[in-house]
């Protein structure tokens, strides 16, 4: 269906809409309380008290507005329709992704801090990402928190199944696991739109081949619906650029809002959303506006707000894990991490989790792509509703791109980096769809969708099984051994000292920071004396001398001589790291144990009133001595 050509309209009509002029209101008072009345620890306060809320409010509105433009497609779909071959494509090309790797928290530093703010989310509708936690009396309690930099719409959707299915680390898996499977039928549909069907199989299977996918498909962080959030906006402006009417643009603008809170740099694509709603307005000589959209910008009141923390916490900029860099973007990054995106596009696949096959015919298509979209972007009128979408879609792929190249970890070969490029793949992919009717031959897309399955049979799933790349990140082993330990615990009321407490949180285990012990002995000592815990354990690992075998502590694990250690589990997880379980046997001062065995023939009185006296006393000071 082509867009049709319309006369240039007033834009009088436009600007006498009072919805508009209401909508440009609720733009002014959300910029005002993101950036300016709302002092920066307030700021803070109120993310973490009403970030919940204000989440489950957006995404209430976006199921009700699915519902709205949806249920005429739902009510008239008929089971003899059923595209039976396209749904094994997307099955099998969804468990391949899912079957070769180990469902476990592949990057640390976001993935466990996810699952900790889903925990917080869980538990009392808070975002916080606890930091100290203890089980009382078989209720598992979050002590001390902090607000992470972290977008919210992950953790909330893994609170979501917290909440409909009881508490699960392995929930954001299952998160992930169904995603997986979203996408790739989003991206079937995709390649439909552009080109056809056998395109929208050449899409699902070059994603299948891709181990990148499969890393973070079994993994707990937000990439897949990053992805997932991406390329479904961009089939709503599909439909909104087709019916152009306020119950789909209402659907457009909530998922945009949405999207923009799952990463950081994902805020980008309220560019290209907001580029096709006025070039729609435009067209029309009208607005299509609901009251969804009218509040849509108070929606995101949280999103600046919880910004703040970069300046409130300047290592929130992760400056200090790569020295000699001061400031987290500059255009002059750009020719280095272009380098390292080469080198990680075309690397050989047992040394990165890419596909030389995806890399190749998308590095191919994106020179045509960027003609094609130079060549529409004068007479988008005369263009389809897919074309026009996806072309203005376009602008938000390269902004996104251009964002990475000027950050200064925007390494794509990094091990912690990589990730960050999966974006760029959804685009080189959907620019080969896009290009595809360009070259209008049968021969063509049965020779890309050939290629794409050698790909995935000869490379992908090698890859994947090996997942060699993998290895070399030591954060991501040390979390799967610790999970590991938990899993073989009968019962899980020890304590664990680690400066990672988060993850022994998450999975409701009593945990603190080194540092909490080291200030809090007295609380440590009282815990040992009262039996508090079955045990108490230490996370620490150590740094080997490769040349004289001399093992020294990673710096912050270094508990003191007081602290008296022993070994109950130790692996090389790296060639020159040991990383170590201890039990703390005692706590010293000089020669004096601070921690001494109670008499065994301690007498208990046998009173009832002096028991129940007791035990209050206890119990009120037990709460105050958890460490």
């Amino acid at each position: 269906m082509l867009a049709q050509p319309m006369n240039r309209p007033a834009i009088a009509p436009i600007l006498r809409d009072r919805r508009l002029w209401a909508l440009g209101g609720s733009v002014i008072l959300a910029v005002l309380l993101g950036f300016v009345v709302i002092p920066d620890q307030a700021a803070i306060q109120f993310v973490s008290r009403a970030g919940f809320w204000i989440v489950l409010l957006t995404f209430g509105l976006f199921v009700r507005a699915a519902w709205t433009v949806f249920s005429g497609d739902v009510r008239d779909w008929s089971f003899r329709r059923f595209d039976w071959p396209t749904v094994i494509v997307i099955a099998a090309g969804g468990t391949v992704l899912l079957v070769h790797e180990t469902f476990g928290f592949k990057i640390v530093m976001d993935e466990i801090m996810l699952l900790g703010a889903s925990l917080s989310m869980h538990l009392d509708k808070t975002v916080l990402v606890p930091i100290r936690g203890s089980d009382i009396q078989g209720s598992f309690v979050v002590l001390d928190g902090l607000m992470d930099k972290r977008p919210l719409f992950f953790p909330f959707m893994v609170s979501l199944l917290h909440d409909l299915t009881g508490y699960r680390p392995a929930n954001a898996f299952v998160l992930n696991a169904g995603l997986t499977f979203v996408f790739l039928s989003l991206i079937f549909v995709t390649g439909r739109i552009l080109a056809g069907r056998v395109a929208g199989w050449i899409g699902v299977v070059l994603f299948a081949g891709l181990p990148l996918l499969a890393h973070n498909a079994t993994g707990g962080g937000f990439e897949l619906l990053n992805l997932v959030m991406i390329l479904g906006t961009m089939l709503l402006g599909v439909r909104y650029a087709d019916k152009r009417d306020a119950s789909t643009l209402a659907l457009f603008c909530l998922s945009a809002l949405l999207l923009a809170q799952v990463r950081y740099e994902s805020v980008i694509y309220l560019l290209p959303v907001a580029v096709l709603v006025l070039w729609v307005w435009w067209q029309q000589g009208e607005t299509q506006l609901s009251w969804p959209v009218i509040i849509a910008p108070l929606l995101m009141v949280h999103y600046p707000l919880q910004h703040r923390i970069f300046d409130l916490r300047t290592s929130a900029w992760e400056l200090g894990s790569r020295p000699g860099y001061t400031t987290p973007f500059s255009p002059r990054y750009i020719a280095d991490n272009l380098n390292h995106a080469v080198g990680f596009f075309f690397a050989a696949p047992s040394e990165q989790p890419n596909s030389l096959v995806f890399s190749v015919l998308g590095c191919l298509a994106v020179p045509f792509f960027v003609l094609l979209v130079v060549k529409r972007l004068p007479r988008l009128t005369a263009e389809r509703p897919a074309n026009i979408a996806v072309t203005i879609f376009a602008l938000g792929f390269a902004a996104q791109f251009l964002l990475l190249m000027c950050y200064f970890w925007g390494k794509f070969d990094d091990v912690v980096i990589r990730r960050l490029s999966l974006p760029t793949h959804l685009g080189m992919g959907v620019a080969l769809l896009a290009v595809l009717p360009q070259f209008a031959k049968p021969v063509v897309t049965r020779f890309l969708l050939g290629a794409a399955v050698l790909g995935l049979v000869a490379s992908g799933v090698p890859s994947m099984a090996a997942h060699a790349y993998s290895q070399e990140y030591l954060p991501g082993r040390e979390t799967a051994w610790r999970r590991a330990f938990i899993a073989e615990q009968p019962r899980h009321d020890y304590l664990v000292i680690d400066n990672d407490s988060v993850l022994w949180i998450a999975h409701q285990i009593s945990s603190t920071p080194m540092l909490q012990a080291i200030k809090n002995r007295g609380r440590i000592v009282w815990n040992m004396k009262n039996r508090t815990f079955s045990d108490i354990l230490v996370f620490q690992r150590f740094n080997i001398d490769a040349d004289t075998g001399r093992m020294t502590l990673r710096e912050g694990d270094e508990l003191g001589p007081d602290f008296v250690l022993e070994t109950v589990r130790e692996e090389r997880l790296q060639t020159l790291t040991l990383s170590r379980l201890s039990r703390l046997k005692e706590i010293r001062e000089g020669d004096v144990s601070l921690t001494p065995v109670d008499p065994a023939d301690k007498v208990v009185s046998k009173s009832r009133t002096e028991v129940e006296k007791l035990r209050r006393d206890y119990l009120e000071n037990f709460v105050k001595m958890l460490p």
